[in-house]
């Protein structure tokens, strides 16, 4: 099938490799612009764009999706199908509406819940037990098109974001050649969300990483793992601010104050929380690199009865 791809993060890799692995004439990539990165604030290429260069396909990067030369450029290729996976634009209806397929999206959620730009640490912070993948036709709403196809799959305690976006992202990408097929064969469903049912996964905000003590110890255990490891959770020490990119929940009682840290051993510390206590297991000070709180334990003073912020 002549197909037209647009997406951006991590997440659409997979979908766009699957893709050509089946066969399927991707006639160009879209993705979004170059961005600053690091320190040094580099331009930096998408991960969709690296990959597309890597089969040297052609790459689009419009600042907007929705000005005229970009909705042109998309119906110059003339595709029958266009597939979008975490690409971050609204697009417009014309580009919608040209396919004879129509336009399809690969949503790493088991629509209508979450949403959204950011389902996988949302339904992480939630504790949700299963995620999935939906293959939907877009409309002009926010990820409200009528399903096609779903995939579920559990989540353990331990697993952060990074390792669960890899997963969903292989089995969107699994999930979306079967899709195609079925949409070839004509035998593909056409399911309306259930309104009723929606939830709403929106991105991150700076002022949701910082760690609250006085909150549950599940709840800060999820959304350290919801956040690492980017942006990533943190806590304040000497006027540092110290990332957090793993935890366990403890299963013992203390009565000391939110914040407290009640044991250090080799393999890290642990602290009251609201309701229970939390083991901090890897940590990363400003400057340095990511390393055990075991490690990090024998290079600052850090001791039992002490605080954290």
């Amino acid at each position: 099938m002549r197909i037209v791809f647009m997406g951006t993060s991590t997440f659409a890799v997979p979908s766009l490799e699957a893709l050509l692995g089946a066969g399927h004439q991707v006639l160009a990539v879209v993705t979004q612009p170059d961005r600053p990165r690091g320190r040094g604030k580099h331009l930096k290429a998408p991960p969709v764009k690296e990959a597309a260069l890597q089969h040297h396909l052609p790459v689009f990067q419009p600042h907007r999706i929705k000005d005229r030369e970009a909705i042109n450029q998309v119906i110059e290729w003339d595709p029958e199908l266009i597939v979008v996976a975490a690409y971050g634009q609204i697009i417009p209806s014309e580009i919608l509406q040209y396919p004879g397929y129509g336009c399809i999206n690969v949503h790493a959620s088991l629509l209508p819940e979450y949403r959204g730009a950011a389902p996988i640490q949302r339904a992480l912070m939630a504790g949700e037990k299963q995620v999935g993948v939906t293959i939907m036709y877009m409309n002009e709403g926010l990820d409200t098109g009528d399903i096609i196809s779903q995939q579920e799959i559990s989540v353990s305690d331990a697993e952060d974001h990074g390792r669960l976006e890899a997963r969903l992202a292989s089995v969107g990408a699994d999930l979306l050649i079967r899709t195609i097929a079925d949409m070839a064969a004509g035998m593909a469903k056409r399911i309306p969300q259930d309104e009723k049912m929606s939830h709403y996964a929106p991105r991150i905000t700076p002022g949701e990483e910082k760690i609250d003590w006085s909150s549950p110890a599940i709840e800060i255990h999820n959304l350290i793992r919801a956040l690492s490891p980017e942006p990533a959770a943190y806590f304040s020490w000497e006027g540092q601010k110290i990332k957090v990119f793993r935890s366990r929940v403890v299963e013992e009682q203390h009565k000391e104050s939110p914040g407290q840290i009640v044991a250090v051993d080799s393999e890290g510390f642990t602290v009251q929380t609201g309701s229970g206590l939390l083991k901090i297991l890897e940590v990363q000070r400003q400057g340095k690199r990511r390393m055990t709180a075991g490690d990090f334990l024998r290079g600052v003073h850090l001791r039992t009865g002490g605080r954290v912020d």
